[in-house]
């Protein structure tokens, strides 16, 4: 268990803090066979398809090479809206042919949390990284999951320098942190309940965090306040 903290700002992770940036790629002329002997030589289950000028145009990922698999075992469905595109792709002899595209991509600068929403909703297991247009790496689910992995004191510096002080300017004195397995308890007392409110949220937040734990007290319920109205001209 931890309770004290080094000095360190509040940083949220992006795609450029997990991403591998050594990738191995294709580009579209590279046969099947290639394709194959990349991803099991390598231990990797996509390959990103880049042109001359290193920008990303495709990847052939595992499932890819499955359909090309199984239309020259003689497996074949019936149709459907897209089959003529499967059966094209299921034929091609190269990347250019087999691979998905437009590919989808990030950013380096990509907060993780955008990066994992994008692979649920694409269903995919690793996205190319791209800057201007070019390959410059490639993060997968679990490059993703590392944020989950970061030390408790990692998490406590942040909470303590990064929310209580550098986000809500509160007295970190005023207030005990603890961090265990990446449960943040936090005891204390602060003016408003609005502020312990907001503690909890950006705490939440932080990066690694997996819950918060909060029996911080306050001293006035600010929840129904009015803000003061205007008094009209002419009257006093």
């Amino acid at each position: 268990m931890v309770n004290q903290a080094a000095p360190r700002r509040s940083t949220r992770l992006t795609v450029a803090d997990v991403m591998t940036r050594d990738v191995v790629t294709a580009t579209p002329e590279t046969p099947f066979k290639q394709l194959e002997q990349l991803m099991a030589e390598h231990r990797i289950s996509a390959v990103p398809v880049v042109d001359a000028e290193g920008v990303t145009v495709g990847v052939v990922s595992e499932a890819d090479l499955l359909l090309k698999t199984e239309a020259e075992g003689g497996q074949r469905g019936g149709w459907s809206p897209g089959s003529r595109q499967r059966d094209s792709r299921a034929h091609a002899q190269t990347a250019g042919g087999l691979m998905s595209s437009p590919a989808l991509t990030v950013e380096p600068t990509t907060p993780l949390a955008a990066a994992a929403r994008l692979m649920r909703k694409g269903s995919v297991r690793r996205l190319p990284v791209v800057e201007g247009g070019r390959l410059v790496g490639i993060v997968s689910r679990a490059d993703v999951l590392k944020s989950y992995l970061r030390s408790d004191a990692e998490i406590l510096a942040d909470v303590v320098e990064g929310v209580i002080k550098g986000s809500m300017w509160l007295d970190p004195q005023a207030i005990d942190v603890e961090v265990d397995d990446g449960v943040v308890r936090m005891r204390g007392d602060v003016d408003r309940r609005s502020e312990v409110e907001i503690l909890g949220r950006l705490t939440l937040a932080v990066e690694g965090v997996i819950g918060v734990e909060s029996s911080v007290t306050f001293r006035f319920d600010d929840r129904h306040v009015k803000p003061p109205t205007e008094q009209r001209l002419g009257r006093s």
